[in-house]
Parts: structure tokens; C-alpha cells; sequence
């Protein structure tokens, strides 16, 4: 019997960041194509920095809400 996305959410849990990132970007591959769904290197770094300026309080994340208003303002809707 094929494992329940509460109980994959529930593995995932006990994992490193870096392992859960790893493991969406696989199922992300598997599912979408994975030559085009991989991250580069240099990517992964940036993402990595910037969640580590986040975590840290160095930077303030934007609530999604103000982000999609702000591209909706953008793009006059």
C-alpha cells in the first residue's frame, strides 16, 4: 500500500532541510521532466543564502498576499 501524503509530511519531519529540498526537487524531476526541473548549483546557492538571511532576521520576508498585489497593481489588474 502506497504511503499517504500525511505520512510522507510525517517522514519529512525527522529530515535534514537540505534532504526535504533534495527530495522535492527529485519528485519535482520525476514528475515535470527532470532536465528542465533541476536546480543549478548556483541557483541552490542563492536560495540557500536567502533562506539563511530570512531564518537569521537579517532580511523580512514578503507575505505572499502583498506580493501578488503589488504584481497585480504592476500589471494593472
Amino acid at each position: 500500500m502506497p504511503l499517504t501524503i500525511e505520512q510522507i509530511v510525517e517522514e519529512t519531519k525527522q529530515m535534514s532541510a537540505d534532504t526535504v529540498v533534495d527530495l522535492v526537487d527529485r519528485i519535482w524531476a520525476a514528475k515535470y521532466d527532470a532536465e528542465h526541473a533541476a536546480l543549478s548549483p548556483a541557483w541552490r546557492a542563492t536560495i540557500d543564502r536567502r533562506v539563511d538571511e530570512i531564518r537569521s532576521g537579517k532580511e523580512l520576508g514578503v507575505k505572499g498576499a502583498e506580493v501578488m498585489a503589488r504584481a497585480r497593481k504592476i500589471v494593472g489588474r
